[in-house]
């Protein structure tokens, strides 16, 4: 059996192995990465023969670390990645490779629709019912999203929204708040099964799920690079964040929004944090926009996203789908039920 492990910013880490009586035999350890002293590597290989084919990416990564000498240096490369190689050669941690991708278009609906959808698709792909999913969000109202743990009173300004007509949901992920209006943002989500982010802690699964996305950047002018936790970054500052949800029955939501053109005037009236993060980036000035995807790329909107979507396509199988019925009648239904309520949103005062 075989698996590979491409580090993110890293090398490549490959696993040759055999399977005898539920035990790891003839374990072979290989790649393109640096490892001193040399012979260290037959201190790895000698580490994983005999585990359990059961044992977890943390348990292969303690025996690795157990065998090595506190000298033996790993570069562009760590004992966890070995292990989700292993795992992988197992088949029970997949890569990229291993999936074919559902590709959903930017479709114009009210984004409370998109929150809604992120929690139907996720499910779908845990039960085995609809491919991994990439898919645009495009929206016709404005909205402000919040994070699922953020208190609706301490990042709304209720007269704010009011004035401008902004309303508020809640998303089932984590992070921060979205200031969405109508083509002022950059907005997907990644649902993927559990396997593929298999032995990543959180903050690793964020940037290897974006990976693509740098490239994609690049395509369209954007130099860009992570910051940890969940940020993505140009040469000229924070471009967009990304935020997760890990569903037990076996999928990992993952989304990403990116400024293209934000009023940060209109911004700042309705978040209430959105003050103390904006006043460290000197924008204290009325009419002031965040437009990083604008003016870093000179594109419209439109062009950005069809470049992401060529990009995202020519770098995984995948085929372009759409939104089924089911799906949306599935969504109005959790909209109605969840999403749209008072006490959803309000669930953290």
């Amino acid at each position: 059996m075989r698996g590979e492990y491409k580090v993110v910013g890293g090398k490549l880490v490959a696993v040759q192995l055999e399977v005898e009586n539920d035990r790891l035999a003839d374990v072979s350890v290989s790649g393109d990465f640096f490892l001193e002293p040399d012979d260290a590597l037959e201190d790895i290989d000698a580490a994983l023969d005999g585990m359990p084919v059961d044992a977890s990416v943390e348990q292969l990564a303690h025996a690795i670390e157990g065998a090595l000498d506190p000298s033996v240096r790993l570069i562009g490369f760590s004992p966890e990645a070995v292990g989700i190689a292993v795992r992988r050669a197992l088949g029970k941690a997949t890569g990229w490779d291993d999936h074919t991708f559902d590709v959903i278009p930017p479709v114009v609906l009210p984004p409370v629709m998109h929150v809604a959808l992120d929690e139907v698709i996720a499910r779908e792909v845990a039960a085995g019912t609809r491919n991994p999913t990439f898919r645009f969000w495009d929206w016709d109202s404005p909205l402000v999203v919040i994070g699922s743990f953020q208190s609706y009173k301490n990042e709304i300004d209720a007269d704010g929204a009011a004035k401008y007509d902004i309303g508020v949901v809640r998303r089932i992920s984590g992070g921060g708040a979205m200031f969405m209006e109508p083509g002022n943002c950059i907005t997907y989500s990644l649902v993927v099964p559990t396997s593929l982010v298999e032995g990543l802690s959180f903050e690793r699964s964020y940037s290897f799920l974006d990976e693509w996305v740098i490239a994609a950047l690049a395509e369209v002018g954007v130099n860009a690079h992570f910051v940890p936790l969940n940020d993505i970054a140009s040469d000229q500052g924070k471009i967009g964040g990304a935020a997760q949800k890990r569903f037990a029955a076996g999928a990992v939501l993952h989304h990403v929004t990116m400024s293209y053109d934000i009023d940060a005037d209109k911004m700042l009236q309705v978040l209430r944090i959105g003050r103390e993060k904006m006043s460290d980036k000197g924008t204290k000035s009325a009419n002031k926009r965040v437009d990083p995807m604008r003016s870093q790329t000179g594109l419209a909107r439109e062009e950005i996203l069809s470049s992401f979507q060529r990009s995202f396509m020519a770098r995984y199988a995948s085929h372009l789908s759409t939104y089924t019925p089911a799906e949306l009648s599935e969504a109005e239904r959790l909209v109605q039920e969840k999403f749209g309520t008072t006490e959803w949103t309000h669930r953290v005062p």
